[in-house]
């Protein structure tokens, strides 16, 4: 398994291929349907976004409860499909990898490729083993969503498989 610390560069995401199997360590945005609603809502009224999104990855995390003293509770992916609508748009204005589980449609692939961006597929069932590699985690955005606000994770040997690559290769066809 490669190694890689984010953001990856062009040059990084450019030489995976699917089935590539990594590991990364950095920072990680995390957001769920409401957040992308937000964010898609913000761009479309020309207003600021609470954090930049270019380089960026976001996981599409399942959130839980935490206990006292860990950093974060079980933390494995949700269905990316349900982010497809937004995805697009969010890689128009820099974000360059996503994170999750399942398929993706058509017009993420086609984004993904355009941007020579990354989709990477995290394991499901194995949210104690993300949660293990969360090393700190405060929020960034949209409190109001409570476990769904815009959160930034730091994580350390975080696993991945690629599942779209930068040419839109894809494991699911």
């Amino acid at each position: 398994m490669k190694h890689y610390r984010l953001p990856l560069s062009k040059e990084e995401r450019s030489s995976l291929r699917i089935y590539d199997q990594i590991s990364l360590s950095g920072s990680i945005l995390v957001g769920r349907d409401k957040v992308h609603q937000k964010l898609e809502e913000l761009i479309s009224l020309g207003k600021e976004l609470p954090i930049s999104l270019t380089d960026q990855v976001i996981y599409y995390m399942g959130p839980a409860r935490k206990k006292e003293g860990d950093v974060i509770g079980s933390c494995g992916p949700t269905t990316s499909a349900r982010m497809d609508p937004f995805t697009p748009m969010l890689m128009d204005h820099g974000l360059m990898v996503t994170i999750g589980k399942g398929p993706r449609s058509a017009s993420v692939s086609e984004a993904i490729t355009k941007h020579q961006g990354l989709y990477l597929v995290a394991f499901g069932g194995c949210g104690a083993l993300y949660a293990g590699c969360v090393k700190q985690m405060k929020p960034i955005a949209f409190e109001e969503l409570g476990p769904e606000a815009l959160i930034e994770i730091i994580v350390e040997d975080f696993p991945v498989i690629v599942g779209i690559d930068s040419t839109g290769n894809s494991t699911f066809l």
